[in-house]
């Protein structure tokens, strides 16, 4: 008689708690009172209940199943069960509650609504249509039937339609959850930047502490230029989410683009330990070593990313460069030519392998290339650069004086090419002078007397 009594001592206890939202305490309570007597419906529904709140859905399930062994008719245990089924992707299993439910109780509205729902991820959107229908004949107020119809509309890229039912939403309920960063979902995949922005805001506001939406606002921030904005928002899904390895990575981006290297290295080291597979962390990290001008570093990150991802242009390119940095030319000229048989449109790559060519003695090799890279890139002047240094090597100097002019009417004030036309005729001198020397008998005793 006692452990009876102990046992609903601590289910009303555990209500208590629940009440003031101590979770896991009521779970702890109820746990003690279920040992006693394991098989109260009533406790067992409470149980799943506490679990939901402590996002333990799988857990949940197993409570309500429990508890529907001696309720099988039971119409909010057949709703919940359903319900943690669709949130752990359990689809099929949640359908099939929401069916029991409509053959039950035909003109219970939710089970109408949440089908809804679990036939837009399903992919299902007629059929979420039709279920839509059937319960605004129920409740054409029904909030959550919005919500989860414009999500169907919306993963069929149906945006304006979504945004109506989302609109409609906020009137029925000004605090319905999420709502808010849908509407900032939609107007950014419409392209209205501004709209998407303002919606994100709004969604802070309503939740601060949501990291996901925090994580979406910096995103977008960095897609429209506003990079400390950008960082900022990244920041706090740190502070909220220490462990966030997408906002690490998003955010060490930024420094990098923003030559705090040192910063970047620390941000892609710390992804990495987060998720070692995480993709691109040793591509940023070769990227960040390289900018820190720790070569050898850079090299090893680098190589590493192409085993990963053979035909990644840019870690190709930036491995080429490496090898450029520590003087191995024949090296990175074959990271260049595996960029160009991958895409013969990078004019950074056709510029590179010409830079390989001038200094491994191949200058007509090196010309063909840095004009390739001038019909990609018309302002690409470091090409024009080369080109001209090249073309004086080989004493074509009116090709390299009509290199210049191109060069200066793209930037007429580029002081570089400006030196290079008036230090055309001293080219041209040496040159002369080289070639009388190269023949001159006397030319030794001369030299070594001047």
């Amino acid at each position: 008689m006692n452990d009876w009594h102990d046992a609903e001592s601590r289910a009303e206890r555990a209500q208590q708690l629940s009440e003031s939202k101590r979770w896991a305490e009521a779970l702890c309570e109820l746990d003690a009172a279920l040992e006693i007597n394991a098989s109260n419906s009533s406790w067992l529904a409470q149980r799943g209940f506490l679990l939901d709140q402590l996002e333990r859905f799988e857990d949940a399930i197993a409570s309500y199943e429990k508890a529907l062994v001696n309720e099988p008719d039971d119409r909010d245990l057949l709703l919940a069960q359903g319900i943690d089924c669709a949130r752990i992707g359990r689809f099929s299993a949640g359908l099939r509650c929401f069916h029991r439910l409509i053959e039950l109780y035909p003109d219970f509205e939710p089970a109408y609504c949440y089908r809804i729902m679990v036939h837009a991820e399903l992919g299902q959107h007629d059929q979420a249509e039709e279920a839509f229908y059937l319960a605004q004949q129920l409740d054409e107020n029904c909030p959550h039937c919005y919500f989860h119809m414009g999500n169907s509309l919306a993963d069929r890229g149906k945006f304006d339609r979504a945004l109506y039912c989302w609109n409609r939403v906020q009137q029925l309920d000004p605090s319905y959850d999420d709502v808010k960063g849908q509407m900032a979902r939609a107007y950014r995949a419409m392209g209205d930047m501004a709209k998407a922005e303002t919606h994100y805001r709004s969604a802070v506001r309503s939740d601060p502490g949501d990291t996901d939406v925090l994580y979406e606002m910096g995103d977008l921030l960095a897609e429209i230029g506003n990079v400390e904005g950008a960082m900022t928002k990244f920041r706090q899904v740190i502070e909220l989410d220490p462990d966030q390895a997408d906002a690490h990575f998003a955010l060490a981006q930024l420094q990098l683009a923003n030559d705090d290297a040192e910063a970047a290295l620390r941000g892609m080291e710390r992804t990495r330990v987060l998720d070692p597979a995480y993709a691109g962390v040793d591509l940023h990290i070769g990227s960040a070593y390289l900018k820190l001008g720790r070569h050898a570093d850079a090299e090893k990150s680098l190589r590493k990313a192409i085993e990963a991802e053979p035909t990644n242009k840019e870690g190709l390119l930036l491995l080429g460069n490496c090898q450029l940095w520590l003087r191995r030319p024949t090296a990175a000229a074959e990271q260049f030519r595996r960029v160009i048989a991958i895409d013969d449109n990078v004019p950074s790559a056709h510029h590179n392998l010409g830079v390989c060519c001038f200094l491994s003695g191949d200058y007509s090799g090196g010309i063909l290339h840095c004009r390739r890279a001038l019909e990609l890139k018309p302002d690409y002047i470091l090409a024009v650069v080369k080109t001209t240094l090249a073309y004086q090597k080989l004493g074509r100097f009116k090709d390299a004086r009509a290199m210049i002019d191109y060069g200066l009417s793209v930037e007429p004030d580029n002081t570089l090419l400006a030196q290079l036309r008036d230090g055309l005729w001293r080219a041209r001198v040496r040159r002369i002078t080289d070639k009388l020397f190269g023949w001159w008998p006397f030319s030794g005793r001369f030299r070594a007397g001047s």
